[in-house]
């Protein structure tokens, strides 16, 4: 399950880089500000995957 939610992390990171780039590209402020939010979002998730992995028993 680590690794899906990993996956889905990087996923994320990535879309929103890509909504972020292209927003600000375009001058489209709404899509630049979804792309920081979805960025957000994935740095959030790798942040919790990462916790998980340090607090594991090993």
């Amino acid at each position: 399950m680590a690794a899906d939610e990993k996956a889905q992390a990087k996923a994320e990171q990535v879309e929103g880089k890509v909504k972020k780039v292209v927003g600000g590209a375009v001058g489209n402020e709404s899509l630049e500000a979804k792309g920081k939010a979805k960025e957000s979002q994935g740095d959030l998730r790798a942040a919790k995957e990462k916790t998980k992995d340090a607090v594991k028993p090993k």
